[in-house]
C-alpha cells in the first residue's frame, strides 16, 4: 500500500516571556528541564514511528513556544532520530523558529551544525516602540544583527512581521516593509494583528486600551503588502506568506494541502492516514503532565479521532483556499470521499464565482486575490 508522505512537527513549549498577542501553547518557566523534555520528545517520536512505519519524511519543523531555547544537542538528536526512523527525502526541509535576542542568536551556528537548514526568525517589527508594545524581548538592532548572522549560516531564511498595529499608517507600513524586503532572503511571513481569545491583548482591547485599524485601512495595508512584495519578486502564495517561486515553506504547504503530518510534544496535533482512515490526534497541552504521560506510556497523546468525510472536506476547504494554487479537485475527492459540489453551499459557490472571489477549472478551485482578502467571511458562508 502506498502511504502518504509525512511531515514532522516538534513542539517546544517554553518561552522567556508570554507575548500579549500569542495564543499558542507556550509556558514560562524559571528553569527549563532540558534533559527531561529531550528524552520525552525522543521517546514519543520513537513511539509514533513504530506505529506509522517507514513513511517518506518531507520536512521537520521545530515550533513553539521558543525552540531556540532548546539545547542544540537535543535538536541534533531529534533530527538524527527522524532520519533513522523514517525515509528522509533528499531535499528534507528542516526549519527551526528562533527569536532575535542576543542569547538565542549566539546559538544559531550550533543549530546549523545540528542539521537545521531553514531558520525562521520572529522579528515581528523593525521599530523599537512597536516591539515594546508587542512584548518582544529584542530590539530592532538585535533583529538586524540576528538576520545578518542567520543569512550567513543557513541556506534558507524567513522572518515574521506583524502589521495593522494600533495607529500604524499605510505610509509607515510601506516604509517598514521596504526595509524588511531589503533584509529578506527568499521568504517572509506577514501577519495582520488579530485579537486572540484568552490573550493579554484581548483584555486590553476590551478595556479600550488600544484600537486596531478599521476594515478599509486593514484592506489597504494588505494590498500595499502584496504590491511591495510582488515588486520584490515575492509571490503571495498563501494569505500571509510570500516567497520567491520555489522557496515556499514545504512544511506549511503540507498543512494547506491537507497532507499527513505527525505532531509531537505538548499540545501538538496531527493528521495521519491509515488506509482509508484519517485520524486527528492531539497531545496533552501542559508540559509536565505531557512528560509524565510519555514516561509512563510512551506517548502524551490524549485524543485520536477518525474524521468523517464531512470533517475532512470542511478542513481541506478551510486550509486549501488559503493558498494561491487552490485545491486539486481530484485529490479533494480522494482525500475526503466527497465532491466539491457536495461539500459547499451551491448558492454561495455560484455567487462567489460570479463575483470573482473564487475561480474554478476542471481540475482546481481557488480563491482570487479579492477572495483571499475576504476569506474568513467567504469560508463561513461557503463551507457546509
Amino acid at each position: 500500500m502506498q502511504h502518504e508522505p509525512l511531515a514532522l512537527y516538534i513542539h517546544w513549549p517554553f518561552c522567556l516571556a508570554k507575548c500579549p498577542y500569542c495564543d499558542f501553547n507556550s509556558h514560562v518557566r524559571d528553569t527549563i528541564p532540558q534533559a527531561r523534555f529531550a528524552k520525552a520528545l525522543r521517546a514519543e517520536l520513537a513511539y509514533d514511528a513504530a506505529r506509522l512505519g517507514r513513511r517518506r519524511l518531507t520536512s521537520i519543523f521545530f515550533g513553539g513556544g521558543t525552540p531556540s531555547l532548546m539545547a542544540p544537542e537535543t535538536v541534533a538528536a531529534l533530527i538524527e532520530d527522524a532520519r533513522t526512523l523514517f525515509d528522509a527525502a533528499p531535499d528534507l526541509e528542516i526549519t527551526l523558529e528562533a527569536n532575535p535576542t542576543s542569547v538565542e542568536a549566539r546559538r544559531l551556528h550550533q543549530f546549523r551544525q545540528a542539521g537545521v537548514n531553514r531558520i525562521s526568525l520572529g522579528v515581528q517589527a523593525l521599530d523599537d516602540r512597536a516591539l515594546a508594545f508587542l512584548g518582544r524581548e529584542h530590539s530592532a538592532t538585535q533583529a538586524r544583527a540576528a538576520l545578518d548572522t542567520a543569512r550567513s549560516l543557513f541556506p534558507r531564511l524567513t522572518f515574521d512581521l506583524i502589521y495593522a498595529r494600533p495607529e500604524q499608517t499605510i505610509a509607515a507600513w510601506r516604509q517598514e516593509l521596504a526595509t524588511a524586503l531589503q533584509l529578506a532572503d527568499d521568504h517572509l511571513s506577514l501577519y495582520q494583528l488579530t485579537i486572540e481569545t484568552g490573550t493579554r491583548f484581548e483584555a486590553l482591547y476590551r478595556k479600550g486600551a488600544f484600537t486596531l485599524p478599521d476594515n478599509d485601512t486593514a484592506a489597504a495595508l494588505y494590498e500595499a503588502t502584496t504590491e511591495l512584495t510582488q515588486a520584490h519578486g515575492m509571490v503571495a502564495y498563501e494569505v500571509s506568506n510570500y516567497a520567491r517561486p520555489g522557496s515556499e515553506s514545504q512544511h506549511n504547504l503540507t498543512y494547506w494541502r491537507y497532507a499527513d503530518y505527525l505532531g509531537i510534544g505538548p499540545g501538538a496535533h496531527g493528521r495521519l492516514s491509515f488506509g482509508d482512515t484519517l485520524q486527528a490526534t492531539r497531545r496533552h497541552r501542559a508540559p509536565e503532565p505531557w512528560a509524565e504521560r510519555v514516561e509512563s506510556t510512551g506517548t502524551g497523546q490524549t485524543s485520536e479521532e477518525n474524521l468523517t468525510p464531512h470533517d475532512r472536506a470542511q478542513e481541506m476547504l478551510l486550509m486549501g483556499l488559503r493558498v494561491r494554487e487552490g485545491i486539486d479537485l481530484q485529490r479533494f475527492h480522494a482525500r475526503t470521499g466527497m465532491t466539491l459540489d457536495n461539500a459547499v453551499d451551491q448558492g454561495v459557490l455560484a455567487q462567489a464565482l460570479h463575483e470573482g472571489y473564487l475561480t474554478r477549472t476542471t481540475h482546481t478551485v481557488s480563491a482570487t486575490p479579492e477572495g483571499r482578502l475576504r476569506l474568513e467571511a467567504l469560508l463561513a458562508a461557503l463551507v457546509l
